[in-house]
């Protein structure tokens, strides 16, 4: 890593992703198991809510010959692997699952699935694309307002080290008068001093590009997230290592995320719902089971409750259920798919 100045963007790309020392890519690491705790990592009971998904979409495509199942940000297989064991046999034989990763294949990992460090060719698959907790870790540009309100890039150094550089300008600065809220949107300056805003438009694109490769089916992604109207005044950028949150230093120690603009990145035929919303709507609801089964199946009642517990922290409003699901459907095929679901 370097000590010299640039901007977030940049320094998150080598932070991450870098070739040697990058935190998710060095040879041995852990993957992200290793330093926070995702849904997929929670329960099996979210593997099992996608399998879910994937056998809607299925029944919406006609039962293809060929089913897509491709993972974004797979990590090290987790929630690939949970989906393939959930799944009725008679899909599963016809799923076609992709891990998304851009560090390399861990050993052990099922055969079937294809292992590729860039997404399919546009409008190649039919079927799920699925996203968990993948456009937090898109790199993206940090900014400030300085003592006039005018918004400027941070500069950071591998340290940590930050100051103020050049004002925001073209389409960074457009993407901020339309898509963060006032005070700091006022990319003019006359806002307050020391607000802070990340610039969403490297996960905009990206997650159109994910969109693409689906030529028809249903695209998801599941991440912390903010709406426009209740963007944070000092920005969300933080980071994690070892199961603890920790100062967001770019030099490949620690994982460097975000708060998502999902509002940013969907398209217009796409939803937007809480995490808790679209769990309940795939069965996963964290009800406990009726004290009758104790007296009748005292086992099964102990496994039932268990699962309630794991559902119940799964879609607490509080924690990983106030995660927003953007869901975005391509082709005609899956385009009632989301008919009555509750945001």
């Amino acid at each position: 890593m370097t000590n010299e100045w640039c901007g977030w963007r940049e320094a998150t790309e080598r932070a991450l992703y870098g070739p040697d020392n990058g935190f998710y890519t060095r040879p041995g690491g852990p993957g992200p198991a290793g330093h926070f705790r995702t849904s997929v990592h929670a329960s099996p009971l979210y593997a099992g809510a996608v399998a879910t998904l994937l056998c809607r979409v299925d029944t919406a495509l006609g039962r293809p010959d060929e089913l897509a199942l491709v993972d974004v940000g797979a990590g090290r297989g987790e929630l690939l692997t949970g989906v393939l064991a959930a799944l009725p046999a008679e899909v599963s034989a016809r799923v076609r699952p992709y891990a998304v990763e851009r560090a390399a294949r861990p050993q052990g990992l099922d055969p079937r699935i294809d292992w590729r460090g860039e997404l399919p060719a546009p409008g190649s698959v039919s079927g799920l694309l699925f996203a968990n907790e993948w456009l937090d870790n898109v790199p993206v540009e940090v900014v400030e307002t300085d003592e006039d309100g005018v918004p400027r890039r941070v500069l950071v150094r591998a340290d940590g080290t930050e100051r103020l550089g050049e004002p925001v300008d073209g389409a960074d600065a457009d993407w901020l008068r339309r898509w963060w809220a006032p005070p700091l949107a006022a990319a003019t300056g006359g806002g307050s001093p020391g607000l802070r805003a990340e610039i969403g438009r490297p996960r905009d694109e990206a997650w159109a590009r994910a969109v693409r490769t689906l030529r028809a089916g249903l695209a998801v992604a599941a991440d912390y997230a903010h709406e426009r109207g209740d963007r944070p005044l000092f920005g969300t950028l933080t980071g994690f290592r070892d199961g603890r949150e920790v100062p967001p230093v770019p030099d490949g120690s620690c994982d460097i995320t975000a708060h998502v603009a999902l509002d940013a990145c969907a398209g217009p035929s796409a939803k937007r719902l809480t995490q808790r919303a679209a769990l309940h709507a795939l069965g996963v609801t964290g009800r406990r089971p009726p004290l009758t089964l104790a007296a009748t199946d005292p086992s099964g009642y102990v496994r039932a409750l268990s699962a309630a517990g794991a559902a119940a922290e799964l879609t607490d409003p509080a924690g990983l259920g106030g995660f927003g699901w953007l869901m975005e459907p391509v082709g005609g095929e899956c385009a009632g798919l989301l008919k009555g679901w509750d945001a």
